[in-house]
């Protein structure tokens, strides 16, 4: 068995390829052009495993490799380097450390998301993009209007914004018609993306289960379902917590106890997904919003918040991982409150 350690870098990458000995192979830096990187490891035999960091563009290499029949393992930087730390550190060391971690079996490995699913998580990841620059755009909005002592409802509709020309000099109306077209556009790419996932995702039986759940829409669904990407690689409850960043880190030592709350250790897009879904649930469902008020009572609002978002993952996570649809309780307690079960409605077949 060979053992190759990818150094990947935009334009190129650093391979270093041993043997279960340990003795290096081969050593070699190649361009990122298919071509080089298949001809490099047909020229070394067919029993091959190849490691390489969870970087920004492993998707090309992942698939080239695979269709090769060799077997590659994602890296989890920020645990790699706990275990690979050098004093020396270039491309030739750290591929040749990669290799000898992979031929020990030491690599902590990084989830490598379905190929099937990865543009459509990319797309949705690119709507929470949208989003925020939305939110940005109109924050600028309010800003440049204080300025001028005017005032506009939080949630305002653009054609709220031609009221201001006869209060507003021609250079400051300027700036807000630039606004507002930037506004405009990014309202309407949101909307064009949303219209362009829907189709795909709606009738997928695992969101229909989840759209069933407290504080859950259509957008927090597809969240949910696409960065979990298959609920079978947490064996339990705990593990899909921690991934969710819905508990508290810790450091302790001797006799000091700290708890570390912004802990980024897991994926921040299922920590936003139940934050936002935690308040719904408090804003629309009695029951929910009790349990929520008895902790607030005890602890800080926004443990609360997080204990009640807790409560619903851990809801998903039974649903998604029994394949069975939402009993419509929470913590024991039937609902009062029931979903429609007219929205979201499935593409008509005919349509």
């Amino acid at each position: 068995m060979l053992y190759s350690g990818i150094d990947l870098h935009k334009d190129m990458s650093f391979i270093t390829t041993i043997k279960d000995t340990g003795e290096i192979v081969a050593q070699e830096k190649l361009p990122n052009e298919p071509a080089c990187i298949t001809a490099h490891f047909l020229s070394l035999g067919s029993e091959h495993k190849a490691v390489v960091e969870a970087t920004a563009n492993w998707y090309w290499l992942s698939d080239l490799l695979n269709a090769q029949g060799i077997d590659l393992t994602l890296a989890h930087a920020k645990y790699l380097k706990a275990i690979s730390y050098a004093k020396v550190k270039t491309d030739k060391v750290d591929s040749q450390t990669l290799a000898q971690l992979l031929r020990m079996d030491m690599i902590p490995k990084a989830h490598q998301i379905s190929t099937k699913l990865r543009p459509v998580r990319d797309l949705m990841r690119a709507r929470l993009s949208l989003v925020t620059k939305k939110t940005s755009c109109m924050n600028s909005i309010h800003r440049l209007l204080g300025k001028y002592n005017l005032n506009l409802p939080h949630n305002f509709k653009l054609k709220d914004l031609n009221t201001f020309k006869s209060s507003l000099e021609p250079e400051p109306w300027f700036h807000l018609e630039l606004l507002k077209a930037q506004l405009q556009l990014i309202r309407s790419q949101i909307a064009e993306l949303e219209q362009n996932l829907t189709p795909k995702l709606v009738p997928n039986p695992d969101i229909q289960r989840l759209l069933w759940i407290p504080g859950i829409g259509r957008i927090l669904a597809f969240t949910i379902y696409l960065e979990v990407d298959g609920i079978e690689r947490f064996p339990d409850v705990n593990r899909f917590y921690s991934y969710c960043r819905l508990v508290p880190g810790a450091s302790n030592s001797n006799r000091v106890n700290r708890h570390k709350s912004g802990n980024k250790d897991g994926n921040r897009y299922l920590k936003i997904a139940f934050s936002e879904a935690s308040v719904r649930a408090i804003q629309y469902y009695k029951e929910v919003r009790s349990f929520y008020q008895s902790k607030a009572r005890k602890k800080h609002k926004q443990i609360a918040k997080a204990l009640v978002a807790k409560e619903l993952a851990q809801i998903c996570y039974q649903v998604l991982k029994e394949g069975v649809d939402y009993d419509n309780r929470f913590r024991g307690q039937e609902l009062s409150r029931r979903k429609t079960t007219k929205w979201p409605r499935l593409a008509s077949p005919a349509a």
